[in-house]
C-alpha cells in the first residue's frame, strides 16, 4: 500500500498550494480594481452632474437674470427628492451675502477661478462644489452631495468572495486530483526504490497510458533497478564464489597441518605449523570481514529485509556476557541501558557492531581500566573507555580498511573492526565518530545527519 506523503514534503501539494494562492491573490486584485473603477466612476458621474447643472443656472442667468435665477433655486431646493442625494445653492453677491440657495456663508471657493472640490454642506455632509462669476456682482455655486455607493460595493465584494472561494474550491479539487494520480505514479517509483523486490520491478515495468515525463521517468528507474539488481546479483555471486574458492584450500590447509601435528614433531615444527595455522585463521577472518564490509556498503539506504530489532535487550544481553570475560581480564564494565530502544535494522549486523567497539576497547585499555556502554533513545550509542585513545595522527583515518596505529597491540589485528563498524552503521542510515574526550576513547554511533 503507498504510504501518505506529508503535505509539507509534497511538491504536488505544494503547487495545489500555490495555485489556491495565486487564485485568491488574482481574486482580490480584480476585486481591487473594480471597487476602485466603481468609486472613480461615481467620481466621475457626480462632477459632470454638478458641471451639467452649472451649465443649466447660468444658462437661466443669461436669460432671465437674477431674480429669475434666485426663483429657480428656490424651487429646485423644495422640489427636489429627498432620496440623500441632494442638491445645494448658493446665490451670493459680492459681500457674499446670500441672495438665494441653502448655504449660511460663501464656502471660500474661488468663483472667478470656477474652482471646485469637495466641501462640507450645512447638514455637515461630504459634497462635490463648482463655484463660478455670473457677474461683477453676483457668483453662484453649485454643490451635489456624494453618492453613497457603500451598498454597491458591498454586494459586488461579496460577489467576488463568493467567486473567488468557488475559484479555490475548484482549484483545490482539480489539484487534489491531479496530486492524487501523480503522488500515485511517483510513489511506485519511490516504493521499488525502497524495497527492489519482483513484484515492485514488475509493477513500475508496467505500460501506461501516459507518455508524459514522470511516465518516462517510470520506464528509466524500471530498468536502472533491474540494473543494478543484476549487477549487485553479479556481485553477490562473485564474492560468494571468491570466498569458497579461497576459503576452501585454506581449511584443506589447515586440515593438513593438523595432521602433521599429530605427527607429534620436534618442539621447533610443532611451533611453526601452530604460526601457521593462526595465520590461516587470521587469513579467513579478514576475508570474512572484507566480505561483510562489501555486503554492507552494497546495501547501504537498503531498507529490505530490515525489521524492528529491541536494541536495549541486544546491548543488555552483550553487556552481561562481556562482563564476565571483563572480570577475568581486570577490566571494569559499565553499562548505563535506556530500556524500549528500538531500531529497524539486522539483529546480526547490530550485534557485530557493538561487538567490534567493545572488543577494541578491551584491546587497548590496560588491566585495571574502564569500559562503557551506554544506550540514549535515539538512538544513542556510545563504547568509551579510560585507556591511552586513538593518536591525533590516527584520528582522521581509523575508520579506513587496513588502518593500524602504531601503538601495543595495533599490530595483532587486520585493520577491519571500525571499518566493518562505519559499513554496518551507515547500511542502517547511521554514522559513527570518534567523539573528543580527556582521556580514552569515546566512539559514538548516532542516527545519520539529514536522515
Amino acid at each position: 500500500m503507498a504510504r501518505l506523503v506529508d503535505i509539507r514534503r509534497s511538491i504536488f501539494a505544494q503547487i495545489v498550494l500555490w495555485g489556491i494562492a495565486i487564485a485568491a491573490i488574482i481574486t482580490a486584485s480584480l476585486w481591487a480594481l473594480t471597487d476602485t473603477t466603481i468609486q472613480s466612476t461615481s467620481r466621475i458621474a457626480l462632477q459632470r452632474a454638478v458641471d451639467v447643472d452649472l451649465a443649466g443656472m447660468i444658462d437661466i442667468h443669461a436669460s432671465g437674470g437674477r431674480d429669475e435665477l434666485a426663483r429657480r433655486i428656490d424651487d429646485r431646493l423644495a422640489l427636489q427628492p429627498r432620496d440623500g442625494h441632494l442638491a445645494h445653492y448658493m446665490l451670493a453677491d459680492r459681500a457674499n451675502r446670500r441672495v438665494a440657495g441653502d448655504f449660511d456663508i460663501w464656502p471660500g471657493l474661488h468663483a472667478a477661478m470656477s474652482e471646485s472640490r469637495d466641501i462640507a454642506t450645512p447638514d455637515g455632509a461630504r459634497a462635490y462644489a463648482r463655484a463660478t462669476q455670473l457677474g461683477p456682482d453676483l457668483k453662484l455655486v453649485v454643490a451635489h452631495e456624494d453618492r453613497d455607493i457603500g451598498p454597491l460595493r458591498r454586494q459586488v465584494a461579496l460577489v467576488y468572495v463568493a467567486g473567488g472561494l468557488l475559484a479555490m474550491m475548484a482549484v483545490a479539487l482539480a489539484g487534489r486530483l491531479a496530486v492524487f494520480k501523480l503522488g500515485a505514479r511517483i510513489e511506485r517509483i519511490n516504493a521499488a526504490f525502497r524495497h527492489p523486490d519482483d513484484d515492485a520491478l514488475a509493477r513500475l515495468g508496467k505500460r501506461h497510458h501516459d507518455r508524459d515525463e514522470i511516465d518516462e521517468l517510470t520506464r528509466h528507474s524500471a530498468d536502472a533497478l533491474a540494473r543494478l539488481r543484476r549487477l549487485a546479483g553479479a556481485q553477490r555471486e562473485t564474492t560468494d564464489q571468491l570466498a569458497h574458492e579461497m576459503r576452501t584450500p585454506l581449511m584443506h590447509l589447515d586440515n593438513r597441518l593438523v595432521k602433521a601435528l599429530s605427527a607429534t614433531p620436534d618442539a621447533e615444527t610443532a611451533a611453526r605449523i601452530a604460526d601457521a595455522r593462526q595465520e590461516i585463521r587470521r587469513i579467513v577472518r579478514m576475508l570474512e570481514s572484507l566480505l561483510d564490509i562489501a555486503t554492507s556498503q552494497a546495501r547501504q539506504g537498503d531498507r529490505h529485509g530490515l525489521c524492528p530489532v529491541d536494541l536495549s535487550a541486544l546491548a543488555n544481553r552483550l553487556g552481561e556476557l562481556y562482563a564476565d570475560s571483563a572480570e577475568e581480564s581486570g577490566h571494569t564494565l559499565k553499562l548505563d541501558i535506556a530500556p524500549g530502544v528500538v531500531i529497524e535494522g539486522e539483529e546480526m549486523q547490530l550485534t557485530r557492531l557493538i561487538t567490534n567497539l567493545l572488543d577494541n576497547a578491551f584491546k587497548f585499555v590496560p588491566a585495571g581500566g574502564t569500559v562503557e556502554l551506554r544506550l540514549k533513545p535515539g538512538p544513542c550509542l556510545t563504547v568509551s573507555d579510560d585507556g591511552p585513545g586513538v593518536p591525533e595522527a590516527d584520528r582522521g583515518r581509523i575508520f579506513d580498511k587496513f588502518a593500524r596505529g602504531n601503538e601495543p597491540g595495533s599490530q595483532d589485528g587486520a585493520g577491519l573492526g571500525l571499518a566493518l563498524c562505519r559499513a554496518i552503521a551507515e547500511r542502517h542510515l547511521l554514522e559513527i565518530v570518534l567523539q573528543p574526550s580527556p582521556r580514552g576513547a569515546c566512539f559514538k554511533v548516532t542516527p545519520r545527519a539529514g536522515r
